[in-house]
């Protein structure tokens, strides 16, 4: 039967308030931006026009996620300047904003942006900058003030990293110099709580708006207890956490990320109910052991950042998105939110993510707007409480008035 309400209509979703809660600013460049950057700061790159860019680095499908990866090794190459990451922060933002996303929470590895020139103050402090410059401009234009329109907001995620080595970066090899005795667990450890310290210390001293703390890369050999202490200097100072987990390793993954870490949310979390990828050779009754999990994650509303077209392209075996876990999600009433995770590498906005969801898993117009509204519930706003509840209102009451507005029609 073919879908005829309001909510197949792309106007309909480009004029609903969007949130944004699992976005990486260097998966995130405009292409014509890197390509002028990389020309600006002589970073080679494998393509020689911006055309060549989005056939040549970012493409439609990839074969692999080491594949999806391999962007990021020049993105973070042109992001080595306060000027580059002000001003691609900024453009992310306005990007957003041009698209009707009210909130977003961007998210990066500050400790690889550290170089002679740049410390991590100076690398977080470019970041909010872009981002409140945005924020500033739309929320003092007319199109807010005058028409009503909620303001746009936005929160920094620091990313922890699961792995790395000394050439990641000036700050990972200075980390290798200094304690050249110590195992690579032991450095892990060490640069997640450096870089907790170095958040809680910059967000009290400058006032930038980090409202949480996340541990990315890869999950594979690389356990989430690596990080604990961090993750618990996080918590004492009240930072929200986030784990990228379950995106290409087990349900153990996803487990380690809730109990070791006390993840608040969950990136990705694709492979929740794939209990045959279990490895843990302590899990007897693998299903049993999903079951508990998915009821204990949905108890506690712990929110999956969910990312459609990104999980398609570095798990290229999912085949059809009518394939993907966020039907078992949606089946099992968990919170979850949709995320774009990297816009440029993906070829994705927010409003494509929505509707790739209509039409996959038919979801009514009462089940979108609880996903929309719950990700502004669940993300880690950086003012009061009382301000928080009194922007969903906004939020809500601008979601209405758009349902209001297009109820009855159709594409």
């Amino acid at each position: 039967m073919p879908r005829t309400n309001y909510t197949a209509n792309p106007e309909f979703l480009n004029h609903i308030p969007k949130c944004d809660l699992h976005l990486h600013l260097d998966g995130s460049i405009r292409p014509d931006t890197l390509f002028e950057l990389a020309q600006k700061y002589k970073v080679k790159l494998p393509a020689k026009t911006k055309a060549e860019l989005n056939t040549k680095l970012f493409k439609d499908k990839y074969e692999s996620l080491a594949e999806y990866l391999r962007p990021f090794l020049y993105t973070t190459q042109v992001l080595q300047t306060p000027e580059a990451l002000e001003r691609c922060s900024y453009e992310l933002a306005k990007d957003n904003i041009d698209e009707g996303v009210y909130y977003i929470e961007v998210r990066f590895a500050p400790q690889l942006h550290v170089n002679e020139n740049l410390d991590i103050a100076q690398v977080m402090l470019a970041v909010d900058m872009g981002l409140r410059r945005a924020k500033e401009e739309y929320n003092n234009s007319a199109a807010c003030r005058k028409e009503g329109r909620p303001e746009f907001e936005y929160g920094i995620i620091a990313c922890a990293m699961r792995k790395f080595t000394a050439d990641y970066s000036k700050y990972y090899a200075d980390l290798y110099r200094m304690h050249p005795y110590l195992e690579e667990k032991q450095l892990y450890r060490m640069a997640s709580q450096d870089l907790v310290e170095a958040m809680v210390h910059i967000k009290r001293k400058f006032g930038v708006q980090v409202v949480g703390f996340d541990l990315a890369g890869e999950e594979k050999g690389y356990p989430a207890g690596h990080h604990q202490d961090a993750f618990d200097l996080a918590q004492r100072h009240f930072l929200k956490k986030t784990v990228h987990a379950g995106e290409a390793y087990g349900p153990e993954s996803i487990f380690q990320a809730i109990t070791d870490l006390k993840a608040d949310r969950i990136g990705h979390g694709y492979y929740l109910f794939e209990a045959g990828s279990i490895k843990d050779e302590n899990i007897i009754d693998k299903e049993l052991f999903v079951r508990d999990l998915a009821q204990y994650i949905a108890d506690r509303r712990i929110t999956i950042e969910v990312c459609l077209t990104s999980n398609l392209q570095t798990n290229p075996k999912i085949g059809s998105l009518k394939n993907h876990a966020f039907r078992k999600m949606l089946e099992a009433n968990l919170s979850t939110t949709l995320c774009t995770d990297n816009r440029t590498v993906s070829h994705t906005t927010p409003a494509k993510e929505i509707a790739l969801a209509i039409d996959a898993f038919d979801l009514s117009p009462e089940k979108l707007k609880n996903i929309i509204i719950y990700g502004f519930k669940r993300s880690f706003f950086f003012g009061s409480y009382p301000e928080k509840r009194a922007y969903v209102r906004k939020i809500i009451d601008h979601y209405e008035a758009t349902e209001r507005q297009f109820k009855g029609r159709t594409k």
